[in-house]
């Protein structure tokens, strides 16, 4: 009698590559012909694992700089009170009067008192003078020494700005790309910008970057927004050092170099950028542009998540979840997790609810791990709308619906994320929550397998042994067996085996049945590797001592390059 294949897998995943596969339990059978594998037993706990380079919110962007952020036009003036400056400006001097309000604002030399300095701006401004147009502007925009009024800020610039003074154009782009007191206006943001640009204004430089790389007021332009990056990076402006260094980690707009991105890293990192300061961590630990080192990654994401930057939090946390870099500590890894889940950041949350769910740093608690799922659910983010499916499939920490689990692993799936598309795929198999409908279970299959699932693949390859969704072909079957064998899929490994045992798809090869069994009886849990060992222990029948020895050798070989392929990700 030749040997049944096992069916169905299913997947417990935070988003492609964030968390290990969770293996079903195989359920014993007796010795000619194994069980299929539940593909919702997935009792078995997990070790949480965050891509630490595909954190959602590290991606460029648009700075989130309201009024109350304003890049201020004197950061770098070093006007000082003096005596001298007194007397010039109380005789009417109007660029006295504006340093003098500048050491008024920044209390140099003087107590520090904005409505002072609002006075002496205005005297300045009144005689037309550009620079304390610009810096009365601020003070209404911001509400310093003044109430806040937006519109008279916008005044304010735009005298400023008709005079051909590039920081008061800057600060009139700001206004318009963010709609403070003037509706947006993309297009006329980007044309103040460049006003202030063709002057050599850093600030302007960076927003036209920004505008090219998002499509704001310009067509979308990698390129462009590479050129405007590059001069503002190559004046010392850390955002903008930032953009560059992710430009070339993902080869937008300029051919990919981990080193270059490594370079321009460090530039914004050492002037205190938290994002770049988080980079640097990630290309520290994982070797890209710089010697692998988890200390020095740690040191990168500590200093971010000092400044309670989320991302730098998240993977700090991470760190600290696996022992890599800083000692193996679970408390502080929810410590850190709490505090970037607490700002909102979705892959925060979902580790926070990975961790309440299988008791790991805090006592177990599977309604508070699916409160912390729907959180990050709900904006949107596909792997906790996939394990938030996976507890309502399973009635834990919810009540069970498995309809309600196929909205979510739709929701997930709709998104490209594998472990939901295949999980989908085996609710069509099932018709758990929806109709069962073969070939809509292959047609989801197919999906995550091509991203290369090894579960989805090891299910695509039973229904093509199956005839189930589509037309029966043991050709087929093995060709996809073979894909999830290789990436140490226990069940494709057993039904690869069997294949080979019985002929089937394949030249009958006892010496290659024993192979893929023999793995697949190691690599499996304890509970199902009686089961999965049945194929090794028949085929060894069948095999001389001296064929035996050395697929056992074959397999040694196969496992030690596998552990260390682990190891390397």
């Amino acid at each position: 009698m030749g040997f049944g294949l096992a069916l169905l897998v299913s997947s417990l995943v935070i988003a492609a590559d964030t968390q290990p596969n969770i293996p079903a339990k195989a359920r014993k059978g007796n010795a000619e012909t194994p069980v299929a594998v539940d593909p919702f037993d997935h009792a078995e706990p997990h070790s949480l694992n965050l891509p630490l380079n595909e954190l959602p919110d590290t991606q460029p962007k648009a700075p989130a700089r309201g009024a109350a952020a304003l890049p201020d036009p004197w950061r770098d003036d070093t006007s000082k009170f003096d005596e001298q400056t007194r007397t010039a400006a109380e005789h009417g001097d109007a660029t006295a009067q504006a340093k003098l309000g500048v050491a008024y604002s920044k209390g140099r030399g003087v107590p520090q008192d904005h409505a002072e300095a609002v006075r002496w701006y205005k005297k300045a401004a009144d005689q037309g003078n550009a620079r304390a147009q610009t810096l009365l502007g601020f003070a209404y925009q911001n509400g310093e020494g003044v109430p806040q009024d937006r519109e008279e800020g916008v005044r304010w610039y735009r005298k400023a700005a008709d005079q051909g003074f590039a920081m008061a154009q800057f600060q009139l782009g700001f206004v318009y790309d963010w709609g403070e007191g003037v509706p947006p206006d993309a297009l006329e943001a980007v044309r103040w910008y460049k006003k202030a640009a063709d002057q050599g204004d850093v600030g302007a430089f960076y927003f036209l970057g920004n505008a090219y790389h998002e499509g704001k007021g310009v067509p979308r332009d990698y390129e462009a927004a590479i050129h405007w990056f590059r001069k503002a990076a190559d004046r010392g402006d850390a955002d903008a050092q930032f953009h560059l260094g992710f430009a070339y980690n993902d080869g937008t707009g300029v051919q990919q170099s981990y080193g270059e991105a490594v370079r321009w890293f460090k530039k914004a990192a050492k002037q205190g950028s938290a994002r770049a300061q988080c980079m640097l961590g990630v290309a520290y630990d994982h070797g890209r542009g710089v010697r692998q080192n988890h200390a020095e990654a740690v040191r990168w994401y500590r200093k971010a998540a000092d400044q309670g930057y989320a991302e730098g939090q998240t993977n700090l946390g991470a760190a600290y979840e696996k022992g890599r870099g800083v000692p193996q500590d679970f408390a502080e890894a929810l410590r850190w997790y709490r505090k970037a889940a607490d700002q909102g950041l979705a892959g925060a949350q979902t580790l926070l609810g990975g961790c309440y769910e299988i008791g790991q740093g805090v006592p177990q608690d599977l309604v508070e791990a699916a409160r912390w799922y729907r959180k990050a659910a709900d904006q949107g983010f596909a792997g906790a709308q996939l394990v938030l499916g996976n507890l309502y499939n399973g009635g834990q920490g919810v009540a069970q619906d498995r309809a309600e689990a196929v909205r979510w692993y739709r929701k997930a799936a709709d998104q490209g994320d594998a472990g939901a598309q295949n999980n989908l795929g085996v609710a069509y198999d099932k018709g758990q929550g929806v109709p069962q409908d073969h070939v809509e279970a292959a047609r989801w299959y197919r999906k995550a397998a091509d991203q290369g699932s090894a579960l989805a693949q090891t299910n695509l390859g039973a229904a093509y042994e199956k005839g189930r969704g589509v037309p029966q072909d043991f050709t087929e079957a093995v060709r996809w067996y073979r894909k999830a064998a290789d990436q140490g899929d226990a069940t494709a490994q057993f039904n690869l085996g069997a294949t080979y045992f019985n002929g089937t798809g394949v030249a009958q090869d006892f010496a290659k049945a024993y192979f893929w069994g023999n793995l697949a009886a190691a690599l499996d849990k304890p509970a199902a590797a009686e089961n999965f060992a049945s194929v090794r222990d028949r085929a060894a029948a069948k095999l001389s001592p001296a064929t035996l020895s050395t697929t056992q050798k074959r397999c040694r070989q196969w496992l030690d390059a596998f552990e260390k392929r682990k190891a390397q990700k």
